[in-house]
């Protein structure tokens, strides 16, 4: 029995939870999911490009300050930020965490990837704070997901294969994960993450026991995103047969057909190395270069495979809505 809704940890009125999205999300996107009765969430990128990039951690930190204010300005509803800790006693965290508790930032994405990045003691801070934990594994498994409830998770989102993003190093869809993450907890919710884009999607989420949803993709090609026309209209053309797979650190990408994914695909078939693809793909700086400027010849295009179900550019709102099922 669940001590309490996803609605009554985040105080939002919606089961929709938007994914970080890195680069391509800003105060604009965050506020609109949020004043649309969801909870928006900023990535580690939010509102930058590559003229605003930063170097160090405090940089970085005071980067996400200004995002914060931007998006307090544009809503008085509960927003998150996406955390991500390498190790204990990472350089970038401290002053990240720091920025959330000043700026009093609802809740966080905590992503992890499996124990040595589920720190108890960052998890007492936060929760001392009065910070709600939404724990996201690029790997999920019933293991590390009690290892976060047991640790002071609020919410679990289980990711299948389906994702767009950094994929599970399991092939596993989120038909399979969902039920499988859902059946692991006690006391918390869980979100469905992975090819989630309409309502037949989300209400089959519900069915396996998830209570809402953590959407990323359909949020890319809405009215309010930050990527540029050109890379929308891209995502209304494609479906889950278009994307390109392959390896790389630390485990799999898919992208819509471009030089870049193509050249990856073609290293990848040939037997090249998770290193060498990694340095040819350029981790996140591909992610900017190909979806915020739209230059799918050094950059990719990543998304989930449920972009078929994408059929025309909407509103914030309107994806919201048709997602709280």
């Amino acid at each position: 029995m669940l001590n309490h809704t996803v609605r009554t940890i985040l105080g939002i009125e919606k089961n929709v939870i938007q994914g970080p999205l890195s680069w391509l999300t800003d105060a604009r996107l965050v506020a609109a999911v949020s004043n649309a009765g969801g909870l928006g969430v900023l990535g580690p990128n939010a509102g930058l490009t590559a003229e605003t990039a930063v170097s160090t951690p405090e940089e970085t930190a005071e980067k996400m300050r200004e995002e914060i204010r931007k998006t307090k300005k544009l809503t008085e509803k509960p927003f998150g930020v996406n955390l991500i800790p390498a190790v204990e006693n990472d350089i970038w965290t401290a002053p990240i965490v720091q920025v959330i508790k000043e700026e009093g930032v609802q809740a966080v994405v905590y992503t992890g990837y499996g124990k040595g990045t589920i720190l108890p003691a960052l998890f007492d801070e936060l929760k001392d704070s009065g910070i709600k934990i939404i724990y996201r594994d690029i790997n999920p498994t019933p293991e590390n997901t009690r290892q976060a409830e047991a640790a002071g998770a609020d919410i679990i989102v289980a990711t299948g294969f389906d994702e767009g993003g950094t994929l599970p190093g399991t092939a596993l869809g989120t038909f399979s994960i969902v039920p499988l993450i859902a059946d692991a907890v006690k006391n918390i919710p869980v979100l469905a993450a992975g090819g989630i884009t309409d309502p037949r999607t989300a209400r089959a989420a519900h069915a396996l026991g998830a209570q809402g949803v953590f959407a990323g993709s359909v949020f890319i090609s809405t009215i309010e995103s930050r990527v540029p026309q050109s890379v929308k209209d891209k995502i209304i053309a494609a479906n889950g047969l278009d994307m390109r797979l392959f390896r790389t650190i630390p485990d799999y990408y898919r992208s819509l057909p471009g030089k870049l994914a193509e050249t990856l695909v073609s290293m990848d078939k040939s037997g090249a190395s998770n290193e060498e693809l990694a340095k040819v793909m350029g981790g996140v700086s591909g992610l900017r270069i190909g979806m915020l400027e739209g230059n799918t010849d050094e950059g990719y295009i990543s998304l989930g495979t449920g972009i078929g179900s994408i059929h025309q550019i909407k509103s914030v709102a309107d994806v919201v809505n048709e997602l709280n099922v």
